[in-house]
């Protein structure tokens, strides 16, 4: 996925894209997440800055709890 203007991506932009991943997919939470990890982040947590890697892991627990 293409991100133009990343700058801080917030979690409802996590929510919205790993429901994306999901459907798109169709696999679980624990899978959409490495997909995220691997293809979106391309391994490296730090590749959109902190606060966009801390709102994904925001977007990821509140999803795990639904």
């Amino acid at each position: 996925m293409t991100v133009n203007n990343g700058g801080n991506l917030s979690k409802e932009y996590f929510n919205a894209y790993i429901r994306l991943i999901m459907n798109a997919r169709n696999c679980s939470l624990e899978d959409a997440e490495v997909y995220i990890y691997e293809h979106f982040f391309n391994g490296n947590s730090h590749s959109f800055g902190e606060f966009s890697y801390s709102s994904y892991l925001k977007a990821v627990e509140e999803m795990s709890m639904e």
